[in-house]
Parts: structure tokens; C-alpha cells; sequence
């Protein structure tokens, strides 16, 4: 009879420890986010930082080296060359200038810190995507045209949220002739949507090219996906619940009432970054 290898358990022990552990900083880390977040101050700030190098690390583990620091390449060239095109021109977006990062660095007229904030969401954005849209299998063809489309629909499901709060009550940026949705145009969308594509579809055409399809994204490392997109949604609770208090005008000189906007925030939320965290995590159930 063929003995039963046995388990050292002195070996399993500091990986069972180590993975506690980091799944107890995310948790920490996520708590903080949902807690301090919404208002752009240094720790906010931090915590932007953290996100965008977590997304990094995850890119990593999921594509590889090059194919992350590829990823990487595409959405910082596209996203800075869009904002400077949009921030001069006014087109896709509409007319707009930053005021977050006005001290940093600018690539053209962009604050430095833009770009790797479109990377840092737009990854985990397209994690989100891939987990939703699910395994394509020989269909090839599903995966290079729907996958680029639903991400970017996922990517600006973030800045439909976020973008009234933090324009109009926290003037991250300002809008120069306001807009319908308390103080931002739909153009903003819009262009939202365009840049998103094409940064998602120019990296799906660059791995289409290979002999092999990408490998599917493991269960553990798309809920870490999930939720961090998940946590930039819920961070606006946090605003809604203590800073809900008085009126605020915007560029156009439109008065908005801060608890009317803080709430309608949090009603966006939740039918569409939360809606979708929800399918997402579905998905996983399934597998």
C-alpha cells in the first residue's frame, strides 16, 4: 500500500499567518477609504497612493511584468493626452481646469498625479469587466470587442459618482460653465466613456496578438478587484452621513444644496458601482 504523504504543518503555518495578515491590512486599508476618502486632504491623498501602487502590484500578478508596465504605458499616454487636449480645447470632456495638484509637476497642463489615477481605477475597473463578462472561451472576437466596451461603461460608473462631490462641494477641478448634474456636463461622460475605450482597447488589441489567450483572473484576485473599486463607491456614505450641511454654488453660479447633492450621490452608488460590485461578486459564486 502506497503511504499517505504527510503535511508538515511547520511549513503551512507561516503561510497561513502571512495570508491573515495581508488580508488584514486590505481590510484595514479598505476601511479607511470608505472612511476618509471622499475629502481630498494629505491622507486622502495617501490613500490615492496606496491604490494606484496596489493596482500596479495586481497587474503584476495578473499579466505579468511587461504586459503591466504595457498596460500602464497605454492608459498614462492616452489619459494625459486626452485631458491636454480636453483641458485646452474643451473637447471631449468640456471646458475645465484642475485645481487638485496644482503644485506638482504637470505633463503639458495636467497635474502629474491625473494620470496614474486613471491607471490605478481603470485597472481595477477592467478586472471588474473581465469578471463580469466572464469566460468567452473559443470566441475570441467577444472578449477584444465587448470586454473594452463594458470596462469603460464600469470605469466611468466611478466618475459619475464621484465626479459631482468632488467638482462642485471639494472643487478638485472646476467645470467653467457648470452642467446639469450638480455642476458637471454630460459631456464629461461622454468623454470619460471615449478615453476609457480607447485605452482598453488598445492594450486587448496589443494582448490579442498573442498565440495564447490570457489566462482568467484567479477567484482570490478578482475580489480583491471588486473590492476596491466597491470602496471608492462607499466612501461617499461616509460624506453623505457627516458633511451634508448648507449650499454651494459652482462655476456658473448655480446653487446646489449640499444634502440634496451628497444624497444623490450615494442613490448613483449604489444602481451602479455598487449594482455592478454585486454582479461581480456573483460571477465569482458561480466559478
Amino acid at each position: 500500500m502506497t503511504p499517505i504523504p504527510q503535511v508538515d504543518a511547520s511549513r503551512t503555518r507561516p503561510l497561513a499567518w502571512r495570508g491573515t495578515l495581508l488580508w488584514s491590512l486590505l481590510a484595514l486599508y479598505l476601511v479607511l477609504v470608505v472612511g476618509f476618502a471622499w475629502n481630498p486632504t494629505p491622507f486622502a491623498q495617501a490613500l490615492a497612493a496606496i491604490a494606484i501602487a496596489s493596482a500596479l502590484a495586481h497587474a503584476i500578478v495578473t499579466y505579468g511584468w511587461k504586459d503591466a508596465l504595457i498596460f500602464l504605458a497605454i492608459c498614462l499616454g492616452i489619459s494625459f493626452t486626452i485631458e491636454n487636449i480636453g483641458a485646452t480645447t474643451g473637447f471631449p470632456f468640456g471646458s475645465y481646469h484642475f485645481v487638485v495638484g496644482a503644485g506638482l509637476p504637470h505633463v503639458g497642463v495636467i497635474p502629474i498625479i491625473v494620470g496614474p489615477l486613471w491607471f490605478g481605477m481603470g485597472y481595477f475597473s477592467l478586472i471588474v469587466a473581465e469578471t463580469l463578462l466572464g469566460d468567452t472561451g473559443p470566441r475570441r472576437w467577444l472578449r477584444m470587442i465587448g470586454l473594452p466596451i463594458v470596462a469603460a461603461f464600469v470605469m466611468t460608473q466611478w466618475d459619475l459618482v464621484m465626479d459631482p462631490p468632488e467638482a462642485t462641494i471639494s472643487k478638485a477641478w472646476i467645470w467653467h460653465n457648470g452642467g446639469a448634474d450638480f455642476g458637471v456636463p454630460l459631456s464629461n461622460y461622454l468623454g470619460w466613456l471615449l478615453t476609457s475605450w480607447l485605452f482598453y482597447q488598445a492594450f486587448i488589441l496589443y494582448l490579442s496578438r498573442k498565440p495564447a489567450a490570457p489566462k482568467p483572473v484567479g477567484r482570490r484576485d478578482a475580489l480583491v478587484a471588486i473590492l476596491f473599486y466597491l470602496s471608492a463607491g462607499l466612501t461617499h456614505v461616509t460624506a453623505f452621513l457627516v458633511d451634508s450641511h448648507g449650499q454651494i454654488s459652482d462655476a456658473a453660479g448655480h446653487i446646489w444644496n449640499i444634502h440634496d447633492l451628497r444624497e444623490t450621490t450615494v442613490i448613483v452608488m449604489l444602481f451602479t458601482m455598487g449594482f455592478t460590485s454585486l454582479l461581480a461578486l456573483l460571477q465569482l459564486g458561480r466559478k
